[in-house]
């Protein structure tokens, strides 16, 4: 393919020269090569060094490294995803910048890997536990068993298999759609292993969640950004703007600043948003293999386990007045994991719940710090914490809970305590993941840049078709990470171009829109099923 002719006249009809196709095929220089694996082996000593340093403050002895070992693997495979997340979507960012000519191709990348890096620095960690509270709370509260290694081994690799298939034929596929998939198939796998119907594998009121999100957002995409670039056309006259690049020639300086500031955006916003489905899986990880350094977060300051302590006795007051007149003989535990997995309210729970939010204020008040919780109950201590911080989070959400506000408030209070005690991200993971994800921006991103770059509509991309679809793009992504809901980059950018051509009359090629939906509507029940037949074989493996 040579050049594109199609937009080849302005508005005024004058003759321009038909807009080139982007030179696609420059490769990297030795010294980025050098770079990029300098960059590669500083961020995995960087890793292995943070690991050592958190395991001996701890001060336990080291008497097997075969945990260690599983760990490097499973540390492997989780960063690989996201290496893999990182070339799969760079298409989104930099796929416009490059088809306007506003940045060669290998500088675009380099400028959306940056970006992607800085994203997962900053992000807050919210989607991260939001993904994660989807697995089965069993296998999370058995995340160093067999079966939990079992489940994210599966999880991953199945995640991995499907973005690579789709990266090779250069479908946009959505990686978050693809890891949802792979942890239902693995939540309903273990519960047909269990003996369970297969629906109580997964909290299915999050799984909802999380699909209107990656539902509506290729929605969002085209509506908005067919609507931004029709109230562009209203407010801004300039004809520069709705023109394709002439030849080889960059854009104005005020339209490539436009669209290099939207290219930035979304790199960002891809970042903050998808490096942390690659954090909290890290973190399941590390709580699996290294109990005694990750299990709880404890850098957490004395005021902060002061406070602990009050939201404790205030929550421990509420549980125990909704279960007076009942009383629990012996271990709570099984009673408050069958409520979480079931989400029915039974004449136990209550009672079991009272007595489990005792225990847990009377372990962290014992040892005073969750630095000083002994190595060996760690693990234990933080157990009791998660289950007891999910069991609220479905009582906040069962209508039959009988909760005044002042009573939700107090638990919501508690809840907060529990998870800032579990649900922390230490700053190596967020490097690591940060790492992963900006140098897989750099490598096989030429497939998926020339689908959404040619294949969408039937004529070149316009500067204001690619700004308006990469601003709607940012924004959603945006907005979706300050409400801990994961979305698809590639959905909301790739039907936010389709939606751009569509309102400016240029046509959309109907095989590559087909192929685009067939792998949106076929990612989720491929996933669950690759995901889920891997599970069953790990779980025989292991």
């Amino acid at each position: 393919m040579t050049d594109i002719t199609l937009n080849s006249s302005l508005a005024d009809g004058a003759p321009i020269q038909p807009a080139s196709r982007p030179n696609l095929d420059k490769g990297f220089n030795p010294l980025t090569m050098i770079i990029f694996f300098g960059i590669l082996a500083a961020g995995l000593l960087y890793v292995a060094y943070s690991i050592y340093s958190d395991v001996d403050a701890t001060g336990t002895r080291v008497t097997s490294y075969l945990p260690y070992l599983l760990l490097l693997v499973a540390l492997l495979i989780a960063l690989g995803f996201e290496f893999v997340n990182g070339f799969h979507d760079t298409a989104n960012a930099v796929a416009t910048v490059i088809y306007t000519h506003s940045l060669p191709a290998e500088a675009a990348v380099m400028w959306s890997g940056l970006f992607n890096f800085l994203g997962v620095l900053t992000s807050t960690g919210a989607v991260a536990f939001g993904i994660v509270s989807l697995l089965p709370v069993e296998l999370i509260l058995q995340v160093g068993s067999s079966a939990g290694f079992a489940m994210v081994f599966a999880l991953l690799i199945a995640a991995i298999l499907w973005n690579l298939g789709t990266w090779y034929f250069g479908l946009p596929a959505s990686s978050s759609h693809t890891l949802i998939g792979s942890i239902i198939g693995v939540g309903v796998a273990n519960a047909l292993l269990r003996g369970r119907d297969g629906t109580s594998g997964v909290d299915w009121g999050k799984a909802t969640e999380i699909g209107y999100a990656l539902l509506l957002s290729p929605l969002v995409g085209f509506i908005c950004a067919a609507l931004l670039l029709l109230l562009l056309k209203v407010i801004v006259r300039n004809p520069a703007l709705y023109a394709a690049p002439e030849g080889n020639k960059a854009p104005p300086l005020w339209i490539r600043g436009l669209l290099i500031l939207t290219c930035t955006g979304v790199s960002f916003a891809h970042g903050s948003n998808d490096g942390q489905k690659g954090m909290g899986l890290i973190m399941l990880i590390l709580i699996g293999t290294v109990p005694t350094a990750y299990a709880l977060n404890r850098a957490l300051p004395e005021s902060q386990v002061a406070q602990f302590q009050k939201t404790s006795e205030a929550a421990s007051k509420v549980v125990a007045a909704k279960g007076a007149g009942h009383s629990i003989i012996g271990d709570p535990r099984p009673a408050v994991t069958q409520y979480v997995s079931s989400h029915h309210i039974s004449e136990g729970t209550y009672p079991s719940l009272s007595v489990l939010v005792k225990d847990v204020g009377d372990q962290v008040q014992k040892y005073g710090s969750l630095n000083k919780v002994p190595a060996e109950v760690v693990g234990n201590t933080r157990n009791d914490m998660y289950l007891t911080s999910e069991a609220i989070r479905f009582l906040m959400k069962d209508k039959e809970n009988d909760l005044s506000k002042e009573e939700v408030a107090t638990l919501n209070a508690y809840k907060a305590s529990l998870d800032s005690a579990t649900k922390f991200i230490p700053t190596w993971v967020k490097v690591a993941v940060a790492i992963a994800l900006g140098l897989g921006t750099m490598i096989g991103w030429k497939r998926i840049v020339i689908t959404v770059g040619e294949k969408i509509g039937k004529t070149h991309l316009t500067y204001a078709q690619g700004a308006s679809a990469e601003l709607v793009a940012a924004a959603t992504i945006g907005a979706a990470d300050m409400f801990g809901l994961p979305v698809s980059t590639t959905h909301v950018l790739s039907s936010g171009v389709a939606g751009a051509m569509a309102a400016n009359g240029s046509g959309l090629q109907v095989a590559t829109i087909r192929n685009m939906v067939m792998a949106w509507v076929l990612t989720l029940p491929a996933a669950i099923l690759l995901s889920g037949c891997l599970y069953v074989i790990f779980s025989r493996v292991f």
